[in-house]
């Protein structure tokens, strides 16, 4: 019973950890470009988005981790031969993976706060998709242990996944550009309303 215990509570905190990561990176994006902005909405803006970004990692994504691996680990004491199965190496090599991600999007947090942070919107596009990538590869390794499906059905679901992440990009690019034409017309707009210097 107490294995049963562990496994609920170990799905509830990678439900929590999952959405904590799936947020943070997105609020990065929001705040790299809030740089674009003038004053002073950017300083409002990023001061905001500092103090959700602190907050969310500190007390919903890094408690879920806890959660998440403290669980595990009852799992594994209640039943111990489950290190002897090869899914699970492959899916703790998956969640040791995760776990540097959530690390060095706490880094790339504090360097936010700082203004020291190298990455531009689009960079921190492409980081939000590996928390998706890995949820994947992770369920498809707790769902189908050692007959992990390699059939066209799994390569459809791969193609989805793939699709998905693709379409995303594509939606920023689209709206980044909508978002550089609207300004230039803004800019247009005052520069013609402005009376000619004589």
């Amino acid at each position: 019973m107490a294995y049963f215990w562990f496994k609920a509570f170990h799905i509830i905190g990678v439900v929590v950890w999952f959405a904590g990561l799936f947020y943070l990176v997105r609020l990065f994006i929001y705040h790299v470009e809030a740089e674009e902005k003038p004053e002073p909405a950017r300083s409002i803006l990023q001061e905001q988005y500092a103090l959700m970004e602190k907050r969310l990692y500190n007390i919903i994504t890094t408690p879920g981790m806890a959660v998440t691996v403290a669980m595990a680990i009852g799992m594994l004491y209640t039943q111990p031969d489950l290190l002897h199965d090869r899914w699970l190496h492959f899916k703790l090599g998956f969640v040791a993976i995760l776990l540097v991600y959530h690390h060095y999007c706490g880094r790339l947090l504090k360097q936010l706060g700082k203004g020291e942070c190298k990455w531009n919107s689009r960079q921190l596009r492409a980081l939000n998709e590996a928390p998706t990538l890995l949820l994947v590869v992770i369920v498809m390794l707790a769902v189908f242990k050692n007959s992990l499906p390699t059939d066209a059905t799994a390569w459809v679901v791969v193609g989805l996944v793939v699709t998905m992440a693709a379409t995303i990009q594509l939606y920023a690019k689209i709206r980044r550009k909508n978002e550089e034409k609207l300004a230039a017309a803004v800019t247009q707009t005052t520069d013609n309303s402005l009376p000619a210097n004589s």
